[in-house]
């Protein structure tokens, strides 16, 4: 059952953020990324760039090196403080001075435009491949403020307190959990927690975030697990 669970884990969309202020190049990255089943988000300057990458989670950045607000080897060096997300370099620049610093700034890949598309999907899944096989080395922790799974394990935790889950609450959970900040549909949750052909009725997924929250959320102050009306479901944490 495990190896179900790391096999749907493996297979949730990666999210890329782009910080690049030629609105016409990150619209065209973002259509292509897009096309591929990325998960896109856009950011035209440093500043907002660096305030998206503080406050959410990404797989991959896709970061241009002349940028307003702070500067596309600042801001790769900003970010190198607290994480090691990859980043690919996305600039017009070719000069070798500026490919060395951008890599010695803590970029992990450098193309310059114009750029074939194709070259570009080629460094992202190479990059994420990456990522996965370090993730796999490292151990599968994944977490959200104080809460925390185990997926090698098969271990729930809040406030270090071991949470026991069916298997069924604990697969929702590990969906939620790795899509976390991003508004999930009934039928969403159907599909990947349940079964593709499931064909019960969809109050089934409302019935196990119920069962999720009595163990998550009613115990302590904050709640991790929000509803929001008319669409589905979202774990995030609200700050005050």
């Amino acid at each position: 059952m495990l190896d179900d669970i790391k096999e749907g884990v493996s297979a949730m969309p990666a999210k890329i953020l782009i910080i690049e202020d030629e609105e016409k190049i990150a619209r065209f990255m973002e259509l292509e990324l897009k096309h591929e089943g990325y998960l896109v988000f856009i950011e035209y300057n440093g500043r907002d760039g660096l305030e998206k990458i503080n406050n959410e989670n990404y797989d991959l950045i896709l970061l241009d090196l002349m940028l307003p607000g702070i500067g596309g080897i600042d801001l790769c060096r900003k970010i190198r403080k607290s994480s090691d997300i990859p980043i690919i370099m996305v600039t017009a620049r070719d000069g070798i001075s500026d490919k060395v610093k951008g890599l010695d700034t803590g970029a992990d890949d450098y193309i310059t435009k114009p750029f074939a598309i194709e070259e570009l999907l080629a460094r992202i899944r190479s990059l994420l491949r990456r990522k996965d096989l370090k993730n796999e080395k490292d151990g599968q922790i994944i977490s959200i403020d104080n809460l925390k799974i185990d997926l090698d394990k098969y271990i729930v935790t809040r406030n270090s307190e071991k949470i026991e889950l069916t298997k069924k609450e604990y697969d929702l959970l590990v969906y939620l959990m790795k899509n976390k900040d991003i508004v999930l549909s009934r039928e969403q949750i159907l599909r990947q927690v349940w079964d593709y052909n499931y064909t019960g009725d969809t109050n089934i997924v409302d019935v196990y975030i119920r069962y999720l929250r009595a163990k998550i959320d009613e115990l302590h102050d904050k709640s991790l697990i929000h509803t929001v009306r008319g669409v589905g479901y979202v774990l995030r944490v609200d700050e005050k």
